[in-house]
């Protein structure tokens, strides 16, 4: 049956509805405010209940499990008009740390949940995919973003049951960043690990349900072009969606010149963003263009992807892979408390806790689970953490950006064992080079 404008109009509402029930729950319901569940894992928990893959009571179309897919590419397309300029004059060892650790933790995750697949899974389940090793990272250390992106990259190799497992790691994750920090913050508060501490009743309302008083309300962006010729935020949107678009026709060129080896559109879309960006500072129109504002679209458009991402979950699938899933997730889980309590303490001169908090947030959630966690610990910034990770992030990025383009297409290649090798060494190596540096 064919996909009309109108199926596609009342996706988007229907999406718009469950992200509203989803606020609404975690304003009212004492239980989520305290788990700290986003409005978006809500509404897309009500999705998937509600929808196609579970009650069939809400009438999305067919079309509604590729929308992740789509956004993504937007939000990556957003990402270099989002983020700041790296200023290195106040480079310290600190944010040397925060880099260390954090590109360490990405490879980790990587390198060795690729290991673990081969070594164990695919030996109790020799049927496997070789994509599987790239479930755990994609939803953990990636969250739901990165989760779509390479499930929209097997699907175009010839797995499209990476999708549905990749969205079930990215829930788990955010679970899993929200009951383990809980657990860490209760240990780091008894042992005496924790700097600061701050209880949930004294956090701020806004952390709690989601709503802000009007006191406490900032400005989402400012105006950089005049309404009576453009909406300042269309004009931003526009921006993105042409950055985007570009990056699929690259994508499409791609595929063309190398069939086997096809380059992701969100990848490409955040090439083409560079570009434009440098040749927006090259004009100096760059002045025109507000990174809050960006940053904000970019947050909209995540909210409704990992709305449709939950909700796109086929539950036969997650039975179906229930067993290695559910080893893969513990394996992961470990990983990450290996990650908390021996390479923080190692990797952090000082404020180890608060720091390796905030790095378990994102590396089994998303980055504002971490801000979540840090703030609860650490509500003034005092170990300046947020600081270093801002622009530590700079150069991490690129690391996990290549890894998502290109490691779904090296596993199915066959290429696991030297895949799991180049990204464990790497993670060996930086941890080695950085100690020697902060030595000398």
């Amino acid at each position: 049956m064919a996909i009309t404008p109108w199926d596609v109009f009342a996706d988007l509402g229907i999406a718009g509805l469950l992200l509203l029930a989803g606020q609404l729950l975690r304003s009212r319901l004492r239980v989520f405010q305290r788990l700290f569940l986003p409005a978006s894992v809500l509404g897309g928990f009500l999705g998937l209940a509600l929808g196609p893959n579970g009650a069939g009571v809400l009438p999305l179309s067919g079309a509604f499990s590729a929308y992740p897919g789509i956004l993504i590419a937007l939000v990556f397309a957003a990402l270099p008009f989002a983020s700041e300029r790296a200023d290195l004059k106040g480079a310290s060892r600190q944010l040397t740390d925060m880099w260390a650790f954090s590109t360490v933790a990405i490879l980790l995750q990587w390198g060795m949940g690729v290991l673990f697949t081969l070594l164990v899974l695919r030996h109790l389940w020799p049927p496997l995919n070789p994509g599987f090793g790239a479930v755990l990272a994609s939803g953990f250390v990636g969250g739901h973003g990165t989760a779509a992106a390479v499930g929209e990259t097997f699907r175009a190799l010839g797995w499209p049951e990476a999708a549905s497992l990749a969205m079930t790691s990215a829930t788990v994750g955010i679970l899993s960043a929200i009951i383990g920090g809980m657990a860490l913050i209760k240990w780091g508060t008894s042992s005496g690990h924790a700097g600061f501490i701050t209880r949930f009743q004294d956090l701020p309302e806004e952390l709690r349900t989601g709503l802000v008083r009007e006191e406490a309300r900032k400005g989402v962006g400012r105006e950089t072009v005049s309404s009576n010729s453009i909406d300042t935020i269309a004009f931003h949107f526009c921006i993105i969606c042409c950055a985007a678009v570009g990056g699929y026709f690259l994508s499409n060129g791609s595929g063309r010149v190398l069939p086997r080896f096809r380059l992701p559109v969100f990848c490409m879309s955040y090439i083409v963003s560079l570009v434009f960006a440098k040749g927006f500072r090259a004009t100096g129109a760059v002045q025109y263009v507000d990174r809050k504002t960006v940053a904000h679209l970019a947050g909209a458009l995540t909210d409704i992807l990992v709305v449709f991402g939950i909700a796109s979950i086929k539950i036969a699938i997650v039975i179906k892979y229930a067993l290695p899933l559910g080893l893969l997730f513990a394996f992961g889980i470990a990983l990450c408390a290996f990650t908390f309590f021996w390479m923080g303490p190692r990797f952090f001169e000082a404020y180890w806790f608060e720091k390796s908090l905030f790095t378990w947030g994102w590396i089994t959630g998303v980055t504002a689970l971490g801000i979540t966690l840090l703030r609860i610990v650490d509500s003034e910034n005092g170990s300046r953490a947020l600081n270093d990770f801002a622009l530590a992030y700079l150069f991490v990025a690129p690391v996990e950006i290549g890894l998502v383009a290109f490691a779904p297409q090296v596993l199915l290649s066959g290429h696991s064992a030297a895949l799991a090798g180049i990204t464990i060494a790497a993670a060996a190596l930086v941890s080695v080079l950085v100690r020697r540096v902060n030595r000398a």
